[in-house]
């Protein structure tokens, strides 16, 4: 009983349940960033690389005996047939995907900071101490007389 009170209690804590909230949007966020990169970025990047679409890079590391590798031109038609392929292609669009997400990520995190710190107007603090007009020494704000010098300080000017 007292460890699914623990249980219960550790769930319902405020930081796992925004934890799970985290976890879910950021996995409705990389599909998002995931169909960007593949419509809208890797287009542009295959056109600047003369028209090579990088998921369907790959490298027939070994083909099955009897196959002729001139007819494995896709991952798939190789995987399938069974050879060991070395999928380089998919590795780049995923390095791709990772860089992209977290510019994005923090490009998100910065403006929030901003809006947040916006909202928050830094006080000046009121100053502690002072110096005595006689001897320059600085002083508690609150003196009457200065333990430097012993003189006695003015009244401050309230403003």
């Amino acid at each position: 009983m007292k460890m699914a009170k623990e249980f219960k209690e550790f769930v319902l804590r405020g930081n796992v349940m925004d934890m799970a909230v985290g976890v879910i949007i950021g996995g409705a966020f990389g599909s998002i960033v995931t169909a960007f990169i593949d419509y809208l970025i890797m287009p542009f990047i295959g056109l600047l690389t003369g028209g090579i679409d990088f998921t369907q890079q790959f490298l027939i590391l070994k083909a099955p005996e009897g196959v002729d590798v001139s007819t494995l031109t896709t991952m798939e038609k190789a995987t399938e047939a069974g050879a060991t392929v070395w999928g380089y292609g998919a590795f780049i669009t995923a390095v791709i995907n990772f860089l992209i997400m977290a510019l994005v990520i923090f490009l998100m995190v910065k403006a929030v900071n901003k809006v947040m710190s916006l909202g928050k107007k830094k006080e000046e603090e009121a100053p502690t101490t002072k110096v005595c007009p006689f001897c320059c020494s600085e002083i508690d704000i609150k003196a009457t007389k200065c333990p430097h010098c012993t003189s006695d300080q003015p009244e401050l000017e309230e403003a």
